[in-house]
């Protein structure tokens, strides 16, 4: 099967990774890298596209391209195997660990001969990283915390990931069996930032679960006639199911519902003489049936309102459905604009045309510019000049694109003492700030929490992107008092982002909620360096929702004129 495009990127990542453990010429471990991250962020398959196609992408020549094509043809290539003569394969997982990385691991193989994680582990626990001149205890102790988040986070997958390979098993059913009706049940549909195994669950009278779907790489296991369990493409387990439509509200409950919420559920249904299982709700003494094939009668029955899938945590929804006051959470049609993106001025991968043309393509009415401040030095970031100018640049595309507005604006580093990366002047010039930590991200509590208190309370600032820095599945995130920052915020309207890149997905949805019960506003942005990354709002929305978010929570769900009052420079 061919490879997916997240795949490919790691194939090429590795080859960077080991061309600088071997010491090779910068420009060539450079292009593999970009290689990686233009396939990574590709909206194209690109298992699908040949070599000339490939070589039409920045940055991808004749050479690159013929490597891609093998690479997906084969899951391997001649040029990494050739490195792999040089070192052992067991590096590769060494490299993967977050905060490692490949000079670092040149270092480790190269004076102490660690060629795995079980030779990091042991060396990093006998005391004899640190030695290492340029290391120390505090970098022997963030590679046991490495470790240990690696072990703990298991075979998990972003959102994301799994969504697309659950898409395409689910498109091959329905397209295969058109009677089936097929839904994502469990955490996935609950909206969980990351899950394991995605539970499916497909309606049917007489349909046996079946195997020919090219989305399925082995069965895992078969379990009987209505169950399996598959191992998808991109390493997704599937649990599929196949219940009788007269069931299928009752198993989507069940099976949808955490354990603590479906305890409850169970608990109301006792109260009444009843039972509630996944077949159904039944009266205990006669065993008539009394509801199942819709969810909606499965709740009503127990003088519920429909619960959201997002909200069946058991963390107040069952009160608030007893009570009619469950909220109309927010919903991907109701954002209008995009406040944070990035173009080709510093590290975006399409010009500042490209992307006002794509977000007006979406229906878009505002989308503010942020590219990085000049602190961000890897990302060709902006000084006050290049700022400046390139707001104007921004200003005067206003009116090319019917319906949009675009506003001026720049994601500033907040430095490790809590100053902002340009002047007062420069950022008071722009439409809109968006203020973010991107470098010492290991400051102790205290430092971090005052650092973003100061940045809040500047009077340029308008928003704090992705506020607790966290990578999800690579790193978790710094340590801070996040009610300190929430109350921070609040008290100088200063809005906290739901970054919706499905690796960071900051704030998480328990802070969110938090910001939102203490007042603060927040924001849904799409932190896009690509146009097709405009598209990953759908993301935040699910953090938004699983917050208890509602429309008047998220300010880039207002018109233009009402977001710019709300906007803490508005106030």
């Amino acid at each position: 099967m061919a490879l997916d495009n997240a795949a490919i990127a790691r194939v090429l990542g590795q080859i960077g990774d080991l061309l600088e453990i071997k010491g090779e010429n910068v420009f060539k471990i450079r292009a593999y890298r970009n290689a990686a991250d233009v396939v990574s962020h590709a909206a194209e398959a690109v298992a699908d596209m040949d070599a000339a196609g490939l070589r039409a992408w920045s940055g991808i020549g004749k050479d690159l391209a013929a490597r891609i094509v093998e690479i997906a043809a084969t899951g391997d290539c001649e040029v990494r195997r050739e490195l792999l003569t040089h070192f052992p394969v067991t590096l590769l997982e060494v490299m993967s660990l977050q905060g490692v990385g490949p000079k670092t691991v040149a270092r480790l193989y190269h004076e102490l001969g660690i060629a795995s994680t079980a030779d990091l582990e042991a060396a990093a626990r006998a005391g004899r990283i640190r030695g290492l001149k340029g290391l120390g205890a505090r970098k022997e102790a963030l590679i046991l915390q490495s470790l240990q988040e690696r072990l703990q986070h298991g075979h998990r997958h972003l959102v994301s990931h799994a969504a697309r390979a659950v898409a395409t098993l689910v498109d091959w059913l329905r397209e295969a069996f058109p009677d089936l009706t097929v839904d994502a049940v469990g955490s996935f549909r609950r909206g969980a930032e990351t899950c394991g195994d995605v539970d499916l669950l497909a309606a049917s009278a007489g349909h046996a679960c079946s195997s020919g779907s090219p989305a399925i790489r082995r069965w895992a296991y078969r379990t009987g006639r209505h169950e399996a369990s598959v191992l998808l493409a991109g390493g997704v387990q599937a649990d599929l199911r196949v219940v009788h439509p007269s069931e299928r509200g009752a198993a989507l409950q069940y099976f949808t519902g955490s354990k603590a919420h479906n305890i409850v559920l169970r608990d109301r249904a006792l109260e009444r003489g009843w039972r509630l299982n996944e077949y159904g709700l039944f009266r205990a003494a006669d065993n008539e049936r009394l509801g199942g094939e819709t969810e909606e009668d499965i709740y009503r029955q127990l003088d519920l309102d429909w619960i959201p899938p997002e909200l069946r945590e058991n963390r107040g929804e069952i009160d608030a459905a007893l009570e009619r006051r469950l909220p109309h959470l927010v919903d991907a049609g109701d954002l209008r604009g995009d406040l944070h993106m990035h173009t080709t001025e510093t590290d975006g991968r399409d010009t500042l045309e490209a992307m006002a043309a794509a977000a007006a393509g979406r229906g878009l009415e505002y989308i503010a510019v942020t590219d990085h401040s000049q602190a961000l030095a890897m990302a060709n970031g902006l000084d006050e000049a290049r700022a400046l100018a390139h707001a104007a640049r921004i200003r005067a595309l206003n009116g090319r694109y019917p319906g949009l507005t675009l506003l001026a604006g720049i994601e500033c580093d907040i430095l490790s003492d809590g100053r902002m990366d340009l002047t007062d002047d420069c950022l008071a010039a722009l439409d809109l700030v968006v203020a973010s930590v991107h470098s010492n991200l290991a400051q102790e509590e205290a430092d971090m929490t005052r650092r973003i208190i100061r940045a809040i309370e500047h009077p340029s600032v308008d928003i704090i992107g992705h506020p607790t820095n966290r990578r999800l599945l690579r790193r978790g995130p710094s340590a801070m008092h996040i009610e300190k920052i929430i109350d921070a915020a609040a008290a100088n309207g200063v809005a906290l982002e739901i970054n919706a890149n499905p690796e960071r997905l900051d704030l998480s949805d328990s802070h969110a909620r938090l910001a939102r019960e203490r007042g603060v506003p927040l924001v849904i942005s799409s932190d896009a360096h690509a146009t097709a990354e405009l598209d990953l709002p759908r993301w935040g929305i699910l953090v938004a929702r699983r917050a208890w978010a509602t429309r008047a929570d998220i300010l880039n769900t207002l018109p233009l004129a009402e977001l710019r009052q709300r906007l803490k420079r508005g106030r």
